[in-house]
């Protein structure tokens, strides 16, 4: 009679030994690849990096580079240094960001997520006024523009302009959202800056920081013997622009204005929606721009059916006309629907995300490139205006003294003067004679 023999055989050992050492190996190489202590949970300031590389990881437009830059190894290494403190979690973010060699990704102290955030809602903000920037080349500090009414604009400091140091340090070392950072800050309080000139010329400027009214959308009336025009000036693209823009557009209407001069030099950008939104103001039905994400993927984005103006108008532009901006000038000057005159603008064809992080702070993600309707990637080269204009600009746009608005309005009367009296009121027609007028740029002066 054969029996059960209840003590496990050498062989029963042997398979019982296998299976913890598997499990074992199995643990441990979980526990490597993530970079997490198995003996503990991570601590808040180590979740805060985390929390930081999943969402690059999970949203980056060119997930190509990752396997160029060993991304996972950056996240392990950087979770096994020492990280006690916020501050510590921001400064190994930003260490780890380094390796994408992109200036616009990248990690929101609390003081600066917040005055992004007020910003992009169109209040005041506190600083100097510069909106800055990467240079392609030099991988420098560049003034992109600086607000109306700023301490920067009255020193003097201009688009193009580079930013050598901040307060005795250095700006390419501290990277473009560390710039950024010094140059904010109390009321009244100073910063000295060192500025080199495109023409290479260095300068030491005091600025003393102040709020400054950012007042998003200006407009007024511009009356001659012959026609009433509309100038509207967009400083940037905040939450409230679309719903402004509407309600400055109903007022000129009811004015009576026949043509309108969109203003939009040392518009820095702001939010991507809000410039698309306002397109739909100019634009019907017609593609506005086309992002391409991570995927590869196009997302062609139309405009809408009713516009809140659709007679004739001019847009300026200079290098300080960046970002939304650029996608709102891109989409009038591709559709045909307004020429462009100034110079050449700044050239940033990339799209950036806000995310949220613990602690009221947040990061910046590229997360697409944009192309203006004919196809055109503006990234590093901006965009050419029918007309360029080499005479310098006026210290305060929009004003009396402001030539390139002049110039601006003898283009809108010529186009009026052209357009027949008897279809003086049908917008068809008026829209076809505005497409073949406009390729004409002797009238521009």
């Amino acid at each position: 009679m054969l029996t059960l023999n209840p003590m496990p055989s050498t062989f029963n050992k042997f398979l019982l030994f296998k299976k913890w050492v598997m499990i074992f190996m199995i643990v441990f190489c979980i526990t490597t690849f993530f970079g997490i202590p198995s003996a503990y949970a991570l601590s808040d300031s180590k979740q805060i990096v985390l929390d930081a590389w999943t969402l690059v990881n999970e949203g980056y437009y060119d997930p190509e580079i990752f396997d160029e830059i060993k991304w996972k190894k950056i996240r392990q290494k950087t979770l096994q240094k020492s990280i006690e403190t916020t501050d510590d979690a921001y400064s190994a973010i930003e260490e780890m960001l380094k390796p994408l060699e992109d200036p616009y990704t990248r990690v929101l102290r609390p003081k600066d997520y917040e005055l992004l955030k007020s910003s992009n809602l169109g209040s005041e903000i506190n600083g100097v006024g510069l909106q800055l920037g990467v240079d392609e080349s030099s991988r420098k500090i560049k003034v992109i523009s600086t607000l109306a009414g700023s301490p920067a604009e009255d020193a003097g400091i201009a688009s193009g302009f580079f930013i050598e140091t901040v307060d005795g340090l250095s700006a390419l070392e501290l990277g473009l959202a560390n710039t950024a950072s010094k140059l904010r800050g109390e009321k009244g309080s100073k910063v000295l800056v060192q500025i080199s000139t495109d023409e290479g010329e260095i300068k030491e400027i005091d600025l003393e920081r102040r709020s400054v009214d950012l007042r998003p959308v200006r407009t007024k009336r511009l009356r001659d013997e012959s026609h009433t025009l509309g100038y509207l000036r967009i400083t940037q693209f905040s939450e409230s622009v679309p719903k402004k823009i509407e309600e400055a557009l109903q007022e000129l209407n009811e004015k009576e204005v026949e043509g309108i001069i969109l203003d939009l030099r040392n518009n820095s950008g702001g939010l991507v929606s809000s410039g698309i939104a306002v397109a739909d103001s100019f634009l019907k039905e017609k593609l506005v721009v086309e992002t391409k994400n991570r995927d590869g993927i196009k997302d062609s984005i139309i405009s809408e059916k009713n516009t809140f103006f659709d007679g004739p108008m001019v847009t300026i532009v200079n290098k300080g006309t960046a970002s939304a901006s650029e996608i709102l000038a891109g989409a009038l000057q591709d559709n045909k629907r307004s020429a462009l005159i100034g110079k050449q603008t700044y050239g940033k064809g990339l799209i950036q995300s806000l995310k949220s992080l613990s602690e009221d702070s947040g990061i910046a993600i590229t997360v697409a490139s944009y192309l203006t309707p004919n196809g055109n990637n503006i990234q590093g080269r901006g965009i050419t205006p029918d007309k360029i204009l080499d005479f310098s600009e006026a210290k305060d746009f929009g004003s009396s003294d402001d030539k390139w608005v002049k110039d601006s309005e003898i283009y809108l009367n010529s186009l009026l003067d052209k357009v027949d009296e008897k279809y003086a009121k049908d917008p068809i027609v008026i829209t076809n004679e505005i497409k073949e007028f406009s390729k004409d740029d002797e009238l521009i002066n």
